[in-house]
């Protein structure tokens, strides 16, 4: 695998756009400037755990439904965080349906 602008192999580079959400693929996003494997993991990252967090964010002030609609959001989060983190790992530029596109478009 390649390295990255970063000085990390893009595999591990990919990885770590995802292990703090949005904020890590921000960070990567900004200072990744070759590596359109690592710049697409990056805004896929923002793109989808961005999302995620505003969507948890607003629908838990709905009283009761709210929480159990939040907990659902954090399950998807998780469940989505590790298969991200797998794939950029194994080098493989895995896309969400309507993130991935828009993340490709963005890089």
């Amino acid at each position: 695998m390649a390295k990255s602008s970063t000085g990390l192999e893009e595999n591990i580079a990919g990885l770590l756009c995802y292990v703090l959400g949005w904020v890590t693929g921000l960070i990567f996003f900004l200072i990744e400037k070759d590596s359109k494997f690592v710049r697409f993991h990056a805004m896929q990252s923002i793109i989808v755990f961005g999302v995620l967090c505003v969507a948890g964010i607003i629908i838990g002030w709905i009283p009761i439904i709210g929480q159990v609609i939040g907990g659902l959001i954090s399950l998807l989060a998780l469940v989505l965080w590790i298969i991200l983190m797998v794939k950029a790992y194994q080098g493989e530029k895995f896309k969400l349906p309507w993130a991935g596109d828009l993340a490709e478009k963005q890089v």
